[in-house]
C-alpha cells in the first residue's frame, strides 16, 4: 500500500524511536483528539507516543480505508516511516479491530494490546448503518447519545466549561465537514464487515489488557465473551463509563493504560 502523508500527535514531545513507542488508534467518525487526556501523560513519562489519524480522519491525507485489513497494514506502514521496530497498541472501538490486525499480520513487531471499548464481532445495527448513509448528522446525535453514559460530568471530567457530550459531537461534526463523503458509513461498514477477528486473537500470544466501559451501549459486557475467552490471558479492566471512556473517565483510563504499559 503506498503510504499518503500521515498525521500522527506526539503528545507534545518530539518523537524519540529510541523510547518505547505507544500507538493510539482512534474509532469510527473520531482522530487524535480523543485520546488528548492520555497521551500527553505518556509522552512525558518515558515514552514515544504516535496517536495517529487514520486516512480521511483529521489531519491524514487520502481517502478513508474501506477496510480494518487496509487500516492494519496502513498502520505498519507508518511504524515503518517513524523508524519503530516495536510498540504497545492501543486502540478505542473500530481502532481496537484494527490494532488486533496489525498484531495478527506483524506478531513480532506488537509487544502488548490494549484494546478498549471493543468487541467482536463488532455488527452495526442495520437500522444505524442505513441511517449512516442516508443521514449522517442524525447518526452522529445517535451515537453520541449512546456513546456516554449520562449528561452528567464525572468527577474526573477535565474541569470547568468541559461538556463531553458536546465535545465528542463536534468532533464528528468536523469529521463530516473534512471528509464529506460517507466516512461514518465507510467507518462503520469496516467495522461490521471485518470477519477476521476471531483468528486474529486465536493468535494473539503478547501481554493484553481489555478495558471496557460498565455503562457502554456501543459495545457491550455481554458482547465481549468471544474475545476475552479467546485472549484467555488478557487482563480485564471495567471503569465507570460509557464507550467513549477516555473523556468520560480520563484519570481511570490513563491509570489503566499507565499501569497496563510499565
Amino acid at each position: 500500500m503506498m503510504l499518503t502523508d500521515a498525521y500522527c500527535y506526539t503528545g507534545g514531545k518530539v518523537f524519540d524511536a529510541g523510547l518505547p513507542t505507544v500507538v493510539f488508534i482512534h474509532g469510527a467518525q473520531n482522530d487524535h483528539t480523543v485520546w488528548a487526556l492520555q497521551t500527553r501523560y505518556f509522552a512525558h513519562h518515558g515514552f514515544g507516543v504516535l496517536a495517529v489519524d487514520l486516512p480521511g480522519h483529521g489531519r491524514s491525507k487520502g481517502a478513508a480505508l474501506t477496510t480494518i485489513e487496509a487500516m492494519a497494514t496502513w498502520l505498519l506502514g507508518v511504524l515503518d516511516a517513524a523508524g519503530v521496530q516495536h510498540a504497545l497498541l492501543i486502540g478505542h472501538s473500530m481502532g481496537s479491530l484494527v490494532a488486533l490486525e496489525t498484531a495478527f499480520q506483524a506478531p513480532g513487531r506488537v509487544t502488548a494490546l490494549a484494546l478498549v471499548g471493543t468487541t467482536y464481532p463488532m455488527k452495526v445495527a442495520d437500522a444505524l448503518l442505513a441511517t449512516s448513509r442516508d443521514d449522517e448528522a442524525r447518526a452522529i446525535d445517535m451515537v453520541n447519545l449512546w456513546s456516554h453514559s449520562g449528561i452528567a460530568q464525572k468527577p474526573s471530567a477535565p474541569g470547568p466549561g468541559f461538556y463531553v457530550m458536546n465535545g465528542a459531537r463536534r468532533l464528528m461534526q468536523r469529521m463530516s465537514a473534512l471528509n464529506p463523503h460517507q466516512l461514518f458509513f465507510t467507518d462503520f461498514s469496516a467495522c461490521n464487515n471485518y470477519a477476521n477477528g476471531a483468528a486474529a486473537a486465536a493468535s494473539v500470544t503478547c501481554k493484553t489488557l481489555f478495558l471496557f466501559g460498565a455503562k457502554d451501549m456501543m459495545t457491550p459486557a455481554r458482547s465481549t465473551k468471544l474475545l476475552t475467552s479467546t485472549i484467555a490471558h488478557g487482563r480485564v479492566i471495567t471503569v465507570d463509563a460509557g464507550h467513549q471512556m477516555m473523556a468520560e473517565a480520563p484519570d481511570a483510563v490513563l491509570d489503566a493504560l499507565f499501569a497496563f504499559a510499565k
